[in-house]
């Protein structure tokens, strides 16, 4: 579940940069923690940069 979890996040992300008329996303990271008792949340966020 948590490799499906990172794949939304980084769609949510991508479609964002998309929206933003971005060339790419730089310097993404991943985030997991615990939230509760069997939960997890994954937090995935970049930067989106327009090349020039």
């Amino acid at each position: 579940m948590l490799v499906r979890s990172r794949e939304i996040a980084t769609k949510g992300m991508e479609e964002e940069a998309i929206q933003l008329c971005a060339d790419a996303i730089v310097g993404v990271r991943f985030t997991t923690s615990s939230v509760m008792d069997g939960t997890s949340e994954v937090l995935a966020y970049g930067i989106a940069v327009k090349l020039k």
